[in-house]
This record gives structure tokens, C-alpha cells and sequence, in this order.
């Protein structure tokens, strides 16, 4: 693996934690250090920080807080 690649991947703790998880993603940056973006997506994804994912969370928060309003009048 690329020295910038591994810096990029050990300052990122999550990044890091979920290369150790799953470790085919070691191979697989070895052989093609392009398929960053997509270890980057797959991470998002695992750990939920996906714009689509903060935007549902977001209407999750607002949903609970006018069901919390509605129910103290």
C-alpha cells in the first residue's frame, strides 16, 4: 500500500478501525490504491456518516420533538 495512502488511513480513526475489520480491504488497496474512494464510501456507509443518513437522522430528531410538543399540549 501506498506511505500517503496508509498516513491518510491512520490519522482517520474510523478509517482505520474499519480496515482492521475488514481486512480484504487491505488486499484489495495493495493491489489498486483507485479503490480508496471506494473503501471510503463503504466506511461511510458502516458507520452512517452518508449525507442520506444525516438527513433521515435529522427528520428522525424532528419527528421525536413534534410527537414530544403535540403530546404536552
Amino acid at each position: 500500500m501506498e506511505i500517503n495512502l496508509q498516513k491518510l488511513i491512520k490519522e482517520n480513526p474510523k478509517m482505520y478501525n474499519h480496515l482492521k475489520q475488514n481486512s480484504e480491504w487491505i488486499k484489495l488497496l495493495n493491489r489498486n490504491p483507485y479503490n480508496y474512494k471506494q473503501f471510503t464510501l463503504a466506511m461511510k456507509e458502516k458507520y452512517k456518516e452518508r449525507t442520506t443518513d444525516k438527513v433521515d437522522e435529522m427528520l428522525d430528531n424532528i419527528d421525536l420533538i413534534t410527537t414530544f410538543l403535540n403530546a404536552m399540549k
